[in-house]
């Protein structure tokens, strides 16, 4: 009987946990490791920062779920993970053993990097989780009083840039519908080197339609931005150029401001020896096992992968849901095939599917593989990817509250944008 462990219970640690405990015969043992007793649904949060959904849209409880598959829960956080001897430390006290560890745990959100950003420390809100985006609501509602100039973007070292564009754009729909947009000016400042460059070098004409996009609602924007600083109600932002040299320096006065911040492995695996690139994200082969230890596995946020290209001011690659979905089915064949003695040779597609709502309409883009050069490329915007969004939130909540299995991206997603899958 093996015990498989999945730390974090995201949207790739549940789906990781439910997929092994449908395919692993049941003398197995699957638990879940969470430091929250929740699941949050981390896409809609720019909709709970906004108000258009509340906290208990998009968040439910893990226990009752889980239990009911028969998937063990328990609700810590990890303070120490001994490779060597298989074992996690937990915030209790308690040592839990396993045969298999499965590393879903997503970021440590790196605001420090850049003095005086984020939500706890700082002066710029965030929608990286539902505590956040619950707080950005919170002092919206106060913005919404005396409105002024609001900035929204990403900081250097980022690697999530759909979420940003969601926002402002969305934002920019929710001050319309107040008739109040005529008061609020709106900057768009980012590490990319050109509006809709993602982290991925672009997808189809992702760069004509966002800017498109932006000047349509009349939203200025700054690329190749480093934030230096931010104080309460400043951004100070330098400027680079091509060729990486700073061609100036200004200070953006703001009334309100989201930024995403870079992202770093957590603590607790980043600590653990051989494990880890410098930044904290496992280190995978192509079949999602650590290169150190090859009883761990890791998929999502977590795992290191290097940028797309290199760019003036330094940005990430986005480890998006398909990606995501294609590692957790790898992982759990790969897993289920070393217990029944076969090797385990499952890969992950690395391909991009993203739905970017812009509140009254909404932008598609799908890049197979992630990294250039591409088999498809491909994008459009309409508002049915608004509606196909709404959808998906719906349907992936359902799907975590009933067990279900099914790969979501491979099933529904590509044949609804009329996408044929291709091997990679």
């Amino acid at each position: 009987m093996a015990h498989i462990v999945v730390l974090g219970a995201g949207t790739g640690g549940m789906p990781a946990a439910y997929e092994l405990r449908q395919m692993l015969d049941a003398e197995h043992r699957v638990t879940v490791i969470n430091a929250q007793e929740y699941f949050q649904f981390v896409p809609s949060n720019p909709w709970v920062a906004l108000g258009w959904r509340e906290r208990e849209d998009v968040t439910f409880s893990l226990r009752p779920y889980l239990e009911r598959k028969n998937i063990g829960f328990i609700a810590q956080a990890a303070t120490r993970i001994d490779a060597a001897n298989n074992r996690i430390g937990l915030a209790d006290g308690q040592q839990v053993e396993y045969d298999y560890l499965v590393i879903c745990t997503g970021p440590r959100l790196a605001f420090d990097l850049i003095p005086g950003a984020g939500p706890d420390a700082g002066a710029t809100h965030s929608v990286c989780t539902v505590d956040h985006a619950c707080r950005a609501h919170q002092d919206y509602q106060e913005f919404l009083r005396q409105p002024g100039h609001v900035v929204v973007g990403a900081f250097q070292g980022a690697s999530c840039f759909g979420p940003a564009y969601e926002y402002a754009l969305a934002l920019e729909t929710d001050l319309r519908r107040r008739k109040i947009r005529h008061q609020v000016p709106i900057t768009f400042v980012t590490s990319e080197p050109y509006i809709g460059h993602l982290g991925l070098g672009g997808v189809g004409d992702s760069k004509g339609m966002l800017e498109k996009e932006l000047r349509k609602r009349d939203i200025k924007w700054i690329t190749n931005a480093s934030v230096a600083e931010v104080k309460p109600g400043v951004m100070k932002v330098e400027v680079f150029d091509d060729m990486k040299r700073k061609v100036r320096e200004q200070e953006l006065a703001f009334d309100f401001s989201m930024m995403l911040p870079p992202f770093r492995g957590v603590p607790v695996v980043a600590a653990v020896e051989g494990l880890c690139s410098p930044a904290g994200f496992v280190q995978v082969d192509a079949h999602q096992r650590s290169l150190r230890y090859p009883n761990i596995f890791a998929a999502g946020i977590a795992i290191a992968i290097p940028p797309v290209e290199e760019t003036p001011v330094p940005t990430g690659t986005p480890k998006t849901g398909y990606m995501i979905e294609s590692m957790v089915t790898a992982i759990v064949h790969n897993i289920h095939d070393e217990l029944e003695g076969r090797k385990a040779e499952a890969t992950g597609t690395w391909s991009t599917i993203c739905l970017a709502d812009m509140g009254d309409t909404g932008a598609a883009f799908v890049a197979l593989p992630q990294i250039p050069p591409r088999n498809v490329t491909w994008s459009r915007k309409g508002k049915w990817v608004h509606y196909a969004k709404i959808a998906f939130e719906k349907y992936f909540m359902r799907k975590m509250k009933t067990g279900n299995s099914e790969p979501i991206y491979e099933k529904y997603m590509l044949k609804m944008l009329g996408i044929k899958r291709l091997n990679h």
